[in-house]
């Protein structure tokens, strides 16, 4: 297995408390781990989170980035590198404890560039603020397509599927955000079959 010397800070920080609880932790497994891995995990959104565990080399695939720091290794999967740029990790000693804290500016994503598609500007939009509001009413909406008249056709899930207020979402909620921020916009449709949802939030009227 070839392993790359990850250079600090070029990838992520990792303080001396930090490495000292890492350290804490691999000799409680007495050996049987050979390292601690780091991915991220649904990277890119709204609902992105970092994963920390005990790893085998038999279950490392030989291109992540390796931390050596006395005690531990810390393997960074390589899909999730580049998530982690400039991120820091500490860890707050307390009585009785502590708190592991990760700071990763980039982990949740970066707004399109300007360049970026009409496409990907919408879906971050959708995944950024407008399903975050939807999921506390357990939907959700995503691009079905652009059309040749910049026309964004969405389709809804979850508790939107079917909802009786779904209309008044698109319009007063969706509607209103999307061509607020993206005027090359010129309509928001809805292509889901409503009288299929299995769970609405709230039934619609016979």
């Amino acid at each position: 297995m070839s392993e790359t010397n990850l250079p600090e800070p070029t990838l992520l920080e990792l303080t001396e408390s930090a490495q000292r609880h890492f350290a804490r932790l691999m000799a409680s497994q007495g050996g049987d781990a050979d390292g601690i891995a780091l991915s991220a995990v649904h990277p890119g959104t709204p609902k992105a989170d970092a994963r920390l565990a005990f790893c085998e080399a038999g279950e490392l695939t030989g291109d992540e980035w390796m931390l050596q720091c006395e005690g531990f290794a810390l393997y960074v999967d390589a899909a999730s590198a580049p998530y982690f740029e400039g991120a820091r990790i500490d860890f707050i000693e307390a009585a009785g404890g502590g708190q592991l804290n990760i700071r990763a500016p980039k982990l949740k994503g970066s707004p399109p560039d300007a360049n970026a598609d009409l496409a990907e500007q919408v879906r971050y939009l959708l995944d950024t603020e407008i399903n975050p509001q939807l999921a506390s009413h357990g939907g959700r909406v995503s691009l079905e397509t652009i059309t040749a008249d910049n026309a964004a056709v969405l389709r809804f899930g979850g508790g939107c599927h079917g909802c009786g207020m779904v209309d008044v979402t698109l319009k007063n909620g969706i509607e209103k955000t999307l061509l607020s921020k993206l005027p090359q916009l010129t309509a928001i449709r809805d292509a889901t079959d409503h009288s299929k949802g299995a769970a609405p939030y709230m039934k619609r009227s016979a």
